[in-house]
């Protein structure tokens, strides 16, 4: 197991970026996928793309982000790479049911973010989960699926 402990800076910094450019044409450039929970995480265990067994130990003050690189040497680096975050999207029928909607979702702490009248929900976890909680609003038409 590989142990990183520490971000050696981004992907798009111009003295990192040239590095990375010479070792991906070796081939020896790693990515690690996270998805948006992920990547708020301190301490996870995962492989690389190349099948390398890694578990990241950040501390606090320490952020990872799409592009962060953890290990860079001579003969390979390890670079995190976010998944694209996909969305529920919601259509609330009214402004009765928009204010129902945003209380529900901040009780169940799910982070929104809104498209003009559209709430999106980042799925964390299986969509049906969330459709499930969802189920009465939408069953009687005070939220619809957009």
């Amino acid at each position: 197991m590989l142990i990183l402990d520490r971000i050696v800076g981004q992907a798009s910094d111009p003295e990192l970026a040239d590095r990375l450019h010479e070792l991906s044409h070796a081939g020896q450039v790693e990515t690690l996928s996270l998805s948006g929970s992920d990547i708020q995480r301190h301490r996870l265990r995962l492989n690389s793309d190349h099948g390398t067994d890694c578990a990241i130990r950040l501390e606090r003050h320490q952020q990872l982000s799409n592009g962060s690189v953890l290990m860079l040497d001579n003969q390979r680096a390890i670079v995190v790479q976010m998944q694209a975050q996909t969305y529920l999207d919601l259509q609330p029928r009214d402004t009765a049911a928009a204010l129902e909607l945003g209380y529900f979702a901040g009780n169940m702490h799910w982070a929104v973010r809104f498209s003009g009248t559209v709430l999106q929900i980042p799925l964390n976890g299986p969509q049906a989960d969330y459709l499930e909680r969802l189920a009465p609003m939408l069953a009687d038409g005070r939220v619809s699926r957009a």
